[in-house]
């Protein structure tokens, strides 16, 4: 295998910075003086480990300047409260927007980071009037919440789940009409083998119909993690990166990602 070791992140992701965001976006940094595509989405559109994540493979199979605004473990809130996304998505020929999860977003029973979303912050009183036996204190990662709170009760797992869906239909709608330009969603589907369920996690069929109405097209891809996928082959890991590695998506997903959307962007 030809991944490589390093210190910290082995990858220079060149970040940057555009106009008033307060994101941190992988370079290198695009024009925006010409015609372009923006990509928002998570991990898997950041390229977290991979040298030539999906948007810079279909740049270079169309020509086309393609920025990408991915932010590793995203959810909705990241992009929905920063000044500067709406403007760089209205500016774009196309905005490509991949299908996030529902747990990286604030709702009325936790509170995420607004920026780092897989970053739990405190669950609400309604939530931990659900759970009392529970101390949410012990959590700082959402996902560990969720996978707690379902392994202590199923039964009332369903009742956030059934939350964190409809905040995910309403924080999409919120930040799709704030979108002047014509937009796509690019509704990834990721094999992890995670017990909460594959990624995007929580979104179902009918989430995704609720919001398709306010996109010109739904373009859907099914990969695997790179692990199970034997597909770490050219993945360029550093040392802090190693525990994640095989759960991001390698270069071989990625281009399939761009196959499947290179001729809309063309």
């Amino acid at each position: 295998m030809s991944f490589e070791r390093a210190s910290r992140s082995a990858l220079d992701y060149q970040v940057c910075r555009y106009g008033v965001s307060r994101l941190l976006f992988r370079g290198p940094k695009q024009a925006l003086d010409g015609p372009y595509v923006a990509f928002l989405g998570g991990s898997e559109t950041f390229g977290r480990c991979v040298a030539e994540p999906f948007p810079a493979l279909v740049e270079a199979a169309t020509g086309t300047a393609c920025l990408n605004l991915g932010q590793v473990n995203a959810g909705v809130d990241a992009f929905v409260g920063d000044p500067e996304v709406p403007r760089l998505m209205s500016g774009a020929r196309l905005s490509v927007l991949q299908v996030l999860g529902a747990a990286n977003m604030s709702n009325r029973f936790y509170r995420v980071h607004p920026r780092r979303n897989d970053r739990f912050l405190d669950a609400s009183r309604t939530l931990s009037s659900i759970y009392g036996d529970v101390d949410f204190t012990d959590f700082s990662f959402n996902r560990h919440m969720l996978r707690s709170l379902r392994e202590r009760s199923p039964e009332r797992f369903a009742l956030v789940e059934d939350e964190l869906r409809r905040a995910w239909v309403a924080r999409m709608r919120l930040l799709l009409r704030g979108v002047t330009g014509p937009a796509m969603l690019l509704w990834l589907q990721v094999r992890t083998g995670d017990p909460l369920g594959e990624d995007p996690l929580m979104v179902t069929p009918e989430m995704v119909e609720e919001v398709a109405d306010m996109v010109c097209d739904v373009v859907e891809v099914a990969v695997q993690a790179a692990g199970p996928a034997d597909d770490m082959d050219g993945m360029v890991v550093g040392q802090t990166e190693w525990p994640a590695a095989a759960q991001l998506i390698g270069p071989g997903a990625h281009a399939r990602i761009a196959e499947a959307v290179k001729d809309r962007v063309g």
